[in-house]
């Protein structure tokens, strides 16, 4: 069923469907958002990480 994953025409079909759900004027601030949450989760994990190496 989804043998290649994701193909170019796939991310574009979902860009669009983000622009009608969000709006023009949104999807600025929630790609922010998301890219904020991502780098805090990466955070924490590489911490978690860390800790229980020691």
């Amino acid at each position: 069923m989804l043998r290649n994953g994701l193909e170019p025409w796939h991310l574009l079909i979902l860009a669009v469907i983000a622009v009608v759900v969000f709006g023009s004027k949104k999807l600025p601030d929630t790609a922010r958002a998301l890219g904020k949450s991502m780098r805090i989760l990466k955070s924490e994990a590489t911490a978690m990480k860390d800790e229980n190496a020691h």
